[in-house]
């Protein structure tokens, strides 16, 4: 991590020194010596405030999202291959705080915005960004009211996020964070981002943590066969059913669910008296709310298609959603969520 460190106030107090000197003073050489010498100061502090305003060697920028106008890198890391802690809950307690815990290419920047931006102004900015470029808002919160009153310790404090010296921390003011997740053909695109007001310093410090996830390997998971089916009906009331597709944030069955849909097809079929719940169930990405709309959609979506493609009569199939309700292994990292993300048939 490279990180730099910059005065605030040298070359303010240098100015109000010029200022001060008195004017028609009898000892007019002396004062002319002293406003030379002055201006001499003020040249070379303004010389190494321009040079401090360099971004950090070895730096960039994250392709994915340039930085706001104006901003400088004051710290930077880059690793091929690592693991991060992004912030996608309020945190109230930071020795009880958790977050999405995700591994692939590693970038954080943390930079400084001089002047008077807002920091409502940067991340509005950020979000319009993020926006355009295709991603998808997962958590986001204003302060600690909606953030929660450990958040920011958690974010800057905690070596969890942001790493011990990493640039400015504002604690006080008001500040905005905004986790998102973009998908790639390479790999999802996560960015996170804590934008926060520094007034007493007059700057806006922006931490941002990027982190690119390798593709899901497929092939990993076999299609129960209706024999299996039928046997975990018979012995636990239920079957979770994990060849069923949709694209992210989506509720359209895709075309390689076509085996999982046909052995569910079979055991319907076969056992003409059996009535099903088809439930969704969906990972702890993104609100509560917006995934027990998207996993009733997708329990509809199987039903469907279980009623066109298979003629089983609508009286056997009732689609439900809980979204993330009733998981079965922990969202925390990316092999919990896959196994979290199913479709189930329950015996009525």
């Amino acid at each position: 991590m490279h990180n730099g460190s910059r005065p605030r106030r040298g070359r303010f107090l240098v100015l109000d020194a010029c200022r001060r000197l008195p004017a028609g003073s009898v000892e007019i050489v002396n004062a002319h010596i002293v406003k030379s010498a002055c201006l001499a100061i003020v040249a070379a502090t303004l010389a190494a405030s321009s040079a401090w305003a360099e971004d950090v060697k070895g730096s960039r920028d994250h392709p994915a999202l340039t930085r706001f106008t104006g901003a400088e890198i004051r710290a930077y890391e880059f690793k091929e291959y690592d693991e991060a802690v992004m912030p996608d809950r309020p945190i109230t307690r930071e020795d009880e705080a958790k977050g999405l815990t995700l591994e692939g290419k590693l970038t954080r920047i943390a930079y400084r915005i001089d002047g008077k931006k807002s920091a409502l102004e940067v991340y509005r900015n950020y979000q319009g960004a993020l926006q355009a470029g295709g991603f998808k808002t997962l958590f986001e919160c204003k302060g600690d009211e909606q953030c929660g009153g450990d958040f920011q310790s958690f974010v800057l404090n905690s070596g969890k996020v942001s790493q011990p010296g990493q640039g400015d921390a504002a604690f006080g003011g008001k500040y905005y964070a905004v986790l998102a997740r973009k998908e790639a053909p390479t790999g999802d695109i996560y960015v996170f981002l804590d934008v926060m007001d520094d007034n007493s310093n007059n700057i806006t410090p922006v931490f941002q943590q990027v982190i690119e996830t390798k593709p899901m390997q497929t092939g990993q998971v076999k299609v129960l066969d209706m024999a299996a089916m039928q046997k975990s009906l018979a012995e636990s009331g239920r079957v979770a059913v994990y060849g069923v597709y949709f694209d992210t944030d989506k509720a359209e069955v895709k075309p390689e669910s076509k085996a999982a849909l046909d052995e569910m097809g079979k055991l319907l079929n076969a056992n003409p008296k059996l009535k099903v719940y088809v439930v969704g169930h969906t990972d702890n990405q993104g609100t509560l709310a917006g995934n027990l709309d998207l996993s009733q959609k997708r329990a509809d979506a199987v039903v469907k298609a279980l009623e066109a493609g298979y003629k089983i009569p609508a009286a056997r199939l009732s689609a439900r959603g809980v979204a993330s309700l009733a998981p079965v292994a922990a969202n925390d990292a990316e092999a919990g969520r896959a196994k979290n993300r199913r479709v189930e048939l329950v015996a009525q």
